[in-house]
């Protein structure tokens, strides 16, 4: 096989190259050229294994790209994904659909979305694991910022916060142009449990999940409102007593709900999809919208000690990372993503980046 997996055009079905396009259609006498049109959108999905491709299935139909690339290491399963999305062309929004292994089918990107990761062997270290994948990145990131300088980097390989970190180092990018998926998903599992223990819509809940995308995270119980209403505050003023063990319960459920889901099916893929879809959505179209992702922390809520990527509540558009935003927390939630922190610095220091 090529190593280029591309699109077919109209003149590859004509016969020997025959242009079909000039027998279809004739030009309208004595009109005006075309007007120059706006700027395609382009999205790039480095990973064609089952969270990529939900990732790139999403995007495509809801229509956030004119343009979707594709690129993996393994040629024949990247052009049998790349023919399967074009065969629906007739059922979605008009998007181009394009695949390689070469890094230079990502040229002139808007955003690139990182899914690629070594999976980890039967009793190896989480450290060897993470060694691996900082290998895998740096045959990825400098590519990726060679051939879109000017784009936006979005890391959902796992373990996010410290490979969010390493694609900073490695792209040489802006510190707001480079963030993880990080807790985004995490606060979505988060807000469906509180939504479905009061019988709301989950859009009238807003919660947040902070820190490590891992154990070690931190559920911010007093910033939860429902309906605009502080959910603890209204507790108290009303004398409803409540457990922590019961708040510390829902947060546990949050963490292991990835878990359960791959036990149950072998992987994640749709939550996640949807997850960065919504990201990506958010970005493009400068929404300017809070999300719980991975950016450099240090310097915020008494976070330091060195470059540190954790989730907080940043406000995103189409620079990437705008601001990361002034909620309240208590000193005990503090104290809790101020040793998240230290966790993943702990995981950081071991790389020799």
């Amino acid at each position: 096989m090529e190593k280029n997996a591309s699109t077919s055009s109209l003149k590859d079905l004509g016969p020997s190259g025959l242009d079909l396009t000039s027998a279809f259609f004739k030009p309208i006498h004595n009109s005006d050229p075309p007007l120059p049109s706006n700027r395609r959108t382009k999205v790039s999905v480095v990973g064609v294994g089952n969270v990529g491709m939900a990732i790139a299935q999403t995007i495509l139909t809801q229509d956030l790209a004119d343009e979707i690339a594709l690129v993996d290491a393994k040629p024949d399963k990247l052009r049998g994904e790349m023919l399967d999305l074009q065969h629906a062309a007739a059922f979605l929004p008009r998007t181009k659909i394009t695949a390689s292994v070469d890094y230079e089918v990502t040229a002139g990107s808007d955003l690139c979305i990182v899914t690629a990761g070594a999976r980890q062997n039967p009793g190896e270290s989480r450290l060897n694991l993470l060694q691996r994948n900082v290998a895998l990145f740096r045959h990825i990131i400098p590519p990726l910022a060679k051939a879109s300088p000017d784009s936006i980097l979005i890391i959902v390989s796992n373990p996010v916060d410290v490979l969010t970190y390493v694609a900073w180092k490695l792209s040489g990018f802006p510190v707001n142009r480079v963030l993880g998926s990080g807790t985004n998903l995490d606060s979505s599992r988060f807000r469906f449990l509180i939504a479905d223990h009061l019988d709301v819509n989950a859009q009238d809940v807003q919660a947040f999940i902070v820190g490590e995308h891992g154990d070690s995270s931190v559920a911010l119980w007093s910033s939860i409102s429902v309906g605009g209403i502080p959910v603890l505050s209204f507790l108290e003023k009303q004398q409803i007593a409540y457990e922590k063990q019961t708040l510390e319960d829902i947060h546990q459920a949050v963490v292991g709900s990835a878990y359960e889901v791959i036990g149950l099916k072998g992987y994640t893929s749709w939550a996640i999809g949807y997850s960065v879809a919504n990201l990506a959505r958010t970005i493009l179209r400068d929404q300017r919208k809070i999300h719980p992702v991975t950016v450099l922390a240090r310097g915020f809520y008494g976070v330091d000690g060195g470059d540190v990527f954790l989730s907080l509540p940043a406000l995103l558009g189409r620079n990437g990372v705008v601001a990361v935003t002034n909620v309240h927390m208590t000193d005990e939630e503090s104290e809790k993503l101020q040793k998240s922190a230290k966790t993943i610095l702990e995981m950081q220091s071991q790389l020799g980046l």
